[in-house]
């Protein structure tokens, strides 16, 4: 099905729209505050606010004025996007829907209080708590690498400042020179995906520095879509991208920020750009309200509640969920099974069965698009994959393109249905 703005957010909002009308309730408005304005955080703040038609009093917590979607981020690095067009704002949310911004960190959750703390001073109270947070990386996962290194060896996993760093690096690299990624383990944050980042930086080195060389030091036997990528690899980069995997030592990496060296099993290679991708966890504000199994978050699948906290729910990248990926389009479906969970929880209209659906798209090279996805349903244990899809090798010019153009067209329908 091609999706297009309004074919994604009318589907979308199918579920939504049947829901009962809200309980009239003599109190107090009840409270919900999220805690982070990605796919998940935004989506929720708004369905919520949205569907309550007032009932609900909403906090959405943000640090950032202006939003930047790792979704489509590299598409900035390989020059099909600007920046400024992956930049979101929530005058939106807050003019449109009536929900309380708050431009703040989270810096603690008091479970027993029901208190989120900020950054800047001051507590926020909560009947219902929804965090999205995002991801966070594990100290120690690169040898050499921590977060204080980012300025020289970026990551570019959480999008804006970092992504341009990484692209002005890119583009001041000496004529011939080596870009190497350390690629994550699983589970990790997709897009911005690791091996569409690769096909936007061989894109511009292929017309900018034709004779530059892309080494990824890979710790994972394979990788989502791989025989669609390395086709791609094959056919539009022919000699420029050499991937080590396990059997050749690419779990065995450490790096030094000050040589700017990789050395991959012993070999050491000297890098003009190095970008690390490290092993990934739930945003901190998890560990803090002390939600996690040590890296992520488990969850319900049927509610995306903590299955520590009742009153807490957990979406997109931060939640262990079972089998969706950690993806802004998981992120954003979740969030609408959440919103429905939490009205009816607190204003008791009508609660629908969860389902969920997923698309990864991915740009190889100029109107050359691949995608993979699938529909999932909740179960006591988790969420379960019911059926997918994937792109195929071999397919032709024109669907690619299409795929392609499929991809932009859901990207215009799902920031609207975060940010209004």
């Amino acid at each position: 099905m091609t999706l297009n703005r309004r074919a994604f957010i009318g589907s979308s909002v199918a579920a939504s729209a049947a829901l009962a009308a809200p309980m009239v309730r003599a109190q107090a408005r009840p409270r919900v505050v999220v805690v982070g304005g990605g796919a998940g955080g935004a989506t929720a703040a708004r369905y919520i606010a949205k569907d309550s038609k007032g009932e609900i009093d909403v906090t959405l917590i943000e640090p950032t004025r202006t939003y930047y979607t790792c979704f489509f981020s590299n598409l900035y690095i390989g020059g099909f996007r600007e920046l400024s067009s992956i930049g979101h704002t929530y005058g939106t949310l807050a003019a449109e829907y009536g929900i309380n911004v708050v431009h703040d960190w989270a810096t603690g959750v008091d479970r027993d209080a029901k208190t989120v703390s900020l950054a800047g001073g001051g507590k926020v109270p909560y009947d219902r708590l929804i965090i999205s947070p995002g991801i966070d990386f594990v100290e120690g996962a690169v040898p050499g690498w921590s977060t204080a290194a980012q300025g020289k060896m970026p990551h570019a996993y959480k999008a804006g400042t970092q992504s341009e760093l990484l692209k002005r690096q890119i583009m001041a690299m000496s004529e011939g020179g080596t870009y190497v990624m350390v690629a994550p383990p699983n589970p990790f944050r997709c897009p911005p995906g690791p091996y569409e980042r690769i096909s936007m930086v061989a894109h511009y080195l292929k017309a900018n520095n034709p004779t530059a060389k892309i080494i990824i030091a890979d710790p994972k036997p394979n990788f989502s879509k791989q025989a669609l990528f390395e086709e791609g690899w094959a056919k539009h980069y022919a000699g420029m991208v050499e991937r080590i995997g396990p059997d050749f030592g690419g779990e065995n990496v450490s790096v030094n920020p000050d040589t700017m060296e990789v050395d991959i099993d012993g070999e050491v290679v000297k890098a003009d750009v190095c970008n690390v991708i490290p092993a990934q966890k739930a945003g901190l504000i998890c560990e803090s309200a002390g939600i996690t199994d040590g890296n992520w978050a488990p969850v319900i699948g049927h509610t995306m509640q903590s299955r520590l906290d009742e009153n807490i729910h957990v979406l997109g990248d931060a939640s262990a969920q079972g089998d969706m990926p950690k993806s802004g389009f998981s992120a954003n479906s979740q969030a609408k099974v959440a919103a429905m969970a939490v009205r009816g929880a607190l204003t008791g209209s009508k609660v629908f069965p969860a389902k969920f659906s997923n698309t990864c798209w991915s740009l190889i090279d100029t109107d050359d698009g691949v995608k993979v996805g699938a529909s999932y349903r909740a179960t006591d244990e988790k969420i379960a994959k019911v059926d997918g899809f994937i792109s195929a090798t071999g397919e032709d010019a024109e669907q690619r393109k299409r795929t392609y153009e499929e991809s932009v067209g859901w990207y215009a329908g799902i920031t609207a249905d975060m940010f209004g």
